[in-house]
């Protein structure tokens, strides 16, 4: 009898084929308090580190951008008003609650002609081949499943001379790991339950960021699915990095 297929939840094993529904049970039960939980788990620096990611995606009037795990379109608001109306950004998540957080906030911000939103697996993206000039991904990738065939379900579909950044949690400097760790594990999980009344979830989210590929790795799972001149910058001692890769 063949064994079956399993990857990593956090630090558990399950069946290939469940975690798909297992992390999105996860977002399903934080996409509510979702926002307030970056701004408590990042002191407020994660608007740094997004907002570097836009300043470093050179996107212009009339691009095409796809906003991937897009969330609570952070990213997806900025891009609207750089691509103006000759423009479209699509905001996309396989987890239907956060889509609808994100849907719902951009329409109170104001922001509605050149959005789009799509509920997607970034494993198999339903866009035509070479469609958008940007892709962003921010604290997404870890969750998928088959990070391999995401990229290169990614390259697809960008236009060439296209680009992809990766904005992810990553290894930090030696110096900073123990105290990371209890940060991760231990304060963490007790601000989800204190804030979300949901520590399960917090340290699922914590576990996932530690079963990540480094820095490096990622580096080279991107040049292996095809994209081109790929690079990093490690951004707050390297606990996050922010990879960046053309389609050629």
């Amino acid at each position: 009898m063949e064994k079956e297929q399993t990857t990593h939840f956090g630090y558990k094993q399950v069946p290939v084929n469940e975690k798909v529904n297992k992390v999105a049970d996860v977002f399903h039960s934080v996409a509510d308090k979702y926002d307030v939980m970056n701004d408590v788990m990042s002191m407020g620096v994660h608007r740094l580190w997004k907002r570097y990611t836009i300043a470093s995606a050179g996107a212009k009037r009339g691009d095409q951008i796809l906003d991937l795990a897009g969330g609570t379109g952070d990213l997806a608001a900025k891009f609207a008003r750089i691509v103006g109306d000759q423009g479209k950004v699509i905001l996309s998540d396989i987890n239907g609650s956060m889509l609808e957080a994100g849907r719902k906030r951009l329409i109170d911000m104001g922001i509605a002609g050149n959005v789009e939103y799509i509920q997607a697996n970034a494993e198999c993206l339903p866009f035509d081949d070479n469609s958008f000039d940007i892709i962003t991904i921010a604290f997404g990738l870890r969750n998928v499943t088959d990070k391999d065939k995401a990229l290169a379900s990614m390259l697809r579909v960008l236009k060439p001379g296209g680009r992809l950044l990766v904005l992810e949690f990553s290894k930090p400097i030696a110096p900073l790991a123990p105290v990371y760790d209890q940060y991760s594990f231990k304060f963490l999980p007790m601000m989800g339950k204190l804030i979300a009344n949901d520590e399960e979830s917090y340290r699922y989210l914590a576990e996932s960021i530690r079963m990540h590929p480094d820095q490096e790795t990622l580096k080279s799972m991107m040049e292996y699915a095809g994209f081109d001149r790929v690079s990093f910058k490690n951004m707050t001692g390297g606990i996050v990095a922010l990879h960046k890769g053309f389609k050629f």
